[in-house]
């Protein structure tokens, strides 16, 4: 009978409200260690917003619907400091809502179970009562809610004057970035601006050329192949030093050119695949929605060109960039990477054209691991398809490390379709959108797509090879690649690399960022595209501490 009378006490439903919008604010609190006053502040301005929200109403269940974007934000931030371990709600998450097909955001969420029922258990019954408030119409005192203003509107105060005060000089970074839910408003319009500007793509790229030409008279049929990798993080690959075998195949070869030192644009993939097909810097963000990519780029030179994908279409830059291409297919399940080969073997059995470019977008080494490679390839066991956890870590890196293994049988199968073909110069370039964490680290970061970047999210895996025909024809590209193994690069490369593989000029084709290029720029600035959209310069201060300072170095990369 108490239990009953508290669910359907107006106060104890104001309580309860407060106590879980404020739950995502303390744990904010605890990960993002800032200073003391900013922590302050970042308490005292959404308690005082939520307690004078409430009182707006003498109908405490109608404010609780009314406020249900707050409790949506609530649980959706418990849910990322699960999984992330720090950091708030980011622009890139909102987007990856829109742009995740469900069976990966269900693969997801099977794994993260544990979060979920605790949202579930806070936010669920928190909505349920409050509908039974509003049936019963039940209301709150006039003394309640005065209380709830005095000490609102007094937390509100104090937090605004320690922010004026103490934080004087910072105020909009720290509301924009360390309040919450006022980050969070923030982000989702951003978010809001960039699926408007996706969505008006085809107006607002109208008319654009890249008036290529090519200068060369090829003796050989052509054919050239981008492999875009999926969270492939490059200290998982065996060419790369890892202990385990997971390129027996490729480390085999002699005939690659291996690229020692590639940091990814950005660690989501909605944002670093259209940059990778895209002939735009880093620093340039807004001109993606202006410009065509790399199968554009190919069809005005006269190439049959190809965009093959493992993922489905998702609404995203990738899909506008990749319906330029004269042949789009997207696959259907089991999305297993092998059916991209067998696809581009088809292909090439039914067209004929002296020259055809293939842009193959692998499912690679994205979670859940588990789902990525045919059992034959479980090669590092034990292994299977669990929760995230520490204390499943062992089976989780033995799935990731058979899913690289895949990849590397993927790769390999790529390369012998090529050797096969006669009187053909060949070449193929493969490169990952974004790294992985695999709670490698103290703080136990995992999957990638966080604000806040580390090594493991950096750090790719990327290579290209090339047939005897095409060596014989371009013996100074060979070279230049084997010469800018450690070239400083970014996957903003990998445009400008393919264009001059193919010998395509254009003023937008720039060859100091080519991998085949003598002229390679080895004192460049590397840039990163932060979570606002915002080029960060790829040194020391882009918030990594000394551990992560520490493993770039390890690793033969200097910032």
């Amino acid at each position: 009978m108490k239990l009953l009378n508290k669910i359907y006490s107006a106060t104890w439903l104001n309580i309860g409200f407060l106590l879980s919008l404020m739950l995502p604010v303390g744990i904010l609190t605890w990960t993002e260690k800032n200073p003391f006053w900013v922590s302050l502040v970042a308490i005292l301005l959404p308690l005082g917003f939520y307690s004078c929200f409430m009182a707006l109403s003498k109908r405490s269940g109608r404010m609780v619907w009314w406020g249900f974007i707050f409790v949506f934000f609530s649980a959706f931030q418990v849910v990322l400091s699960y999984l992330f371990g720090n950091s708030v709600i980011a622009t890139d998450m909102f987007l990856n809502l829109l742009t995740t097909n469900p069976d990966e955001a269900g693969e997801l969420l099977a794994n993260i179970y544990p979060s979920v029922i605790a949202v579930v258990v806070i936010y669920i019954p928190l909505l349920w009562i409050a509908s039974m408030h509003l049936k019963r119409k039940i209301q709150v005192s006039d003394l309640f809610r005065q209380r709830l203003i005095k000490y609102g509107a007094s937390s509100l105060l104090m937090g605004i004057l320690i922010l004026v005060v103490c934080c004087r000089g910072d105020i909009r970074r720290v509301l924009r970035d360390e309040v919450f839910p006022i980050n969070v408003s923030y982000n989702l319009g951003l978010a809001i601006s960039e699926s408007n500007k996706v969505a008006n793509f085809e107006e607002s790229s109208a008319g654009f050329t890249y008036d290529a030409y090519r200068d060369i008279k090829p003796k050989y049929r052509e054919v050239y192949v981008l492999v875009i990798g999926e969270a492939s993080r490059a200290c998982s690959w065996q060419l790369y030093g890892y202990d385990r075998k997971t390129n027996p195949l490729l480390s085999k070869r002699s005939d690659l050119s291996v690229f020692y030192n590639v940091l990814t644009q950005s660690n989501t993939t909605h944002k670093s695949v259209p940059m990778i097909l895209s002939s735009v810097h880093t620093s340039e963000h807004d001109e993606l929605y202006r410009r065509s990519g790399i199968p554009a780029l190919f069809n005005e030179v006269g190439f049959s060109t190809y965009f093959i994908s493992n993922q489905s279409p998702q609404g995203a830059m990738i899909d506008n960039l990749a319906h330029d291409a004269k042949h789009v297919i997207y696959l259907d399940s089991p999305r297993l990477d092998m059916q991209l080969v067998d696809a581009m073997r088809k292909a090439l059995e039914e067209d004929h054209s002296e020259r055809i470019l293939f842009v193959l977008h692998t499912y690679g080494s994205h979670f859940s691991y588990y789902q990525r490679y045919p059992r034959s390839f479980a090669e590092f066991t034990p292994e299977a398809d669990v929760a995230i956890s520490r204390n499943n870590m062992e089976l989780i890196r033995n799935t990731y490390d058979n899913s690289v293994l895949y990849t590397d049988h993927v790769l390999n199968e790529v390369i012998s379709t090529l050797e096969g073909l006669k009187n053909t110069s060949c070449a193929m370039f493969y490169c990952a959108d974004h790294g992985e964490d695999l709670m490698d680290t103290q703080d136990e970061r995992f999957l990638h797509a966080s604000p806040t970047v580390t090594y493991f999210q950096l750090h790719v895996a990327s290579l290209a090879w090339f047939s005897e025909s095409f060596k014989r024809e371009h013996p100074a590209k060979v070279k230049a690649s084997r010469r800018n193994a450690h070239a400083p690069a970014t996957t903003f490369s990998v445009f400008h690399t393919m264009a001059d593989m193919a010998s395509i000029n254009s003023d937008y084709v720039d060859l100091s960022a080519s991998l085949l290029s003598p002229d390679f720029d080895f004192d460049a600035e590397r840039y990163y595209l932060d979570d606002h959209n915002q080029a960060v310069v790829l040194d020391e201060n882009i918030g990594i501490n000394a551990m992560q300072r520490d493993l770039f170095r390890r690793h033969g990369i200097d910032l």
